[in-house]
């Protein structure tokens, strides 16, 4: 489950890399929110994977660290937030320059 879960926050991360450094906004932002579930991932692996392990702590029981899972919604919330405003951002500069290119070149 590890290895797994590893090769999709990998995957997630290289994934967005590429996307940023594309010259359009679109894909921009769109690396960013692959960005942000790869870290969503991180986050909520490092409170370790545990099957059937009950949320509040029990006596003799193992318990989840519910730490991770509320920074892991804090952020959902925050990558939302970060996504809207750049869309807008995008959709402003477009408006605006007519070309939705981020680094204000020739559109070849």
């Amino acid at each position: 489950m590890e290895a797994l879960l590893a090769t999709a926050i990998g995957a997630l991360t290289a994934c967005g890399v590429f996307l940023i450094l594309r010259a359009r906004s679109f894909p921009v932002l769109l690396g960013l929110t692959l960005l942000s579930y790869a870290v969503n991932l991180f986050l909520f692996a490092s409170g370790r994977l545990r099957l059937n392990a009950p949320p509040l702590v029990q006596a003799g029981a193992t318990s989840t660290d519910p730490l991770p899972q509320a920074l892991v919604l804090t952020a959902i919330v925050i990558g939302f937030g970060m996504t809207a405003y750049l869309a807008m951002l995008a959709l402003r500069g477009l408006s605006e320059s007519g070309s939705d290119r981020v680094d204000c070149g020739d559109d070849r």
